[in-house]
């Protein structure tokens, strides 16, 4: 998914029922930036943050203030107008799929039930807010964390599920999963 793709998808402000109270936040990175300016310099911090419901719903968000509590705060309200809605099967993802942004690649694959979130740094704390319990992931290319935390929510908006599929291909979600129609099984 390029860049453009993930920026307009995520412009598109989509008016989700989720409740404000259900929403939890992480915060992933805090950044000290400096800049340099004719009288000296000038201190202030970026912070990164993912916030989500648990339940299918997830965005994250970037804010940048002179204080470390009030780059959170803008931050966790950009990632409330971000949020998107997420395909999920169950406890983990209907599919592989693999992420790019940047030179950042995330891999998810789908995992049984018990597995837990094998997932290390910005990807664990984006599958948690999510609410995927199951999942195996890989970090490739790039440690950057706005980046990995960017290929992560591209991967995740590419997930479909199967009636979606079926949809698309003029077809029933018997025939997308290669089973026989419910009528014919009974009549065999």
């Amino acid at each position: 998914m390029s860049k453009q793709i993930l920026r307009d998808s995520l412009a598109v402000r989509r008016l989700l029922d989720v409740n404000p109270s259900d929403l939890k936040d992480d915060v992933i990175a805090i950044n000290r930036v400096t800049k340099v300016v004719k009288g000296g310099k000038n201190l202030s911090f970026s912070a990164l943050v993912v916030v989500g419901d648990s339940h299918g719903h997830a965005g994250f968000g970037m804010g940048k203030a002179r204080e470390v509590p009030m780059a959170i705060k803008k931050a966790i309200e950009q990632a409330k107008k971000n949020l998107i809605k997420l395909n999920l099967k169950g406890t983990s993802i209907p599919h592989q799929v693999i992420g790019h942004y940047g030179s950042a690649q995330v891999l998810l694959k789908p995992a049984s039930e018990g597995t837990g979130v094998i997932a290390g740094g910005p990807v664990r704390k984006v599958m948690q807010v999510a609410g995927i319990h199951n999942v195996l992931t890989k970090s490739l290319g790039t440690s950057n964390p706005h980046n990995v935390v960017k290929a992560t929510f591209a991967a995740l908006l590419s997930l479909k599920d199967a009636a979606h599929v079926a949809e698309t291909r003029s077809k029933t979600v018997d025939e997308i999963r290669g089973r026989e129609p419910r009528e014919a099984v009974g009549t065999v």
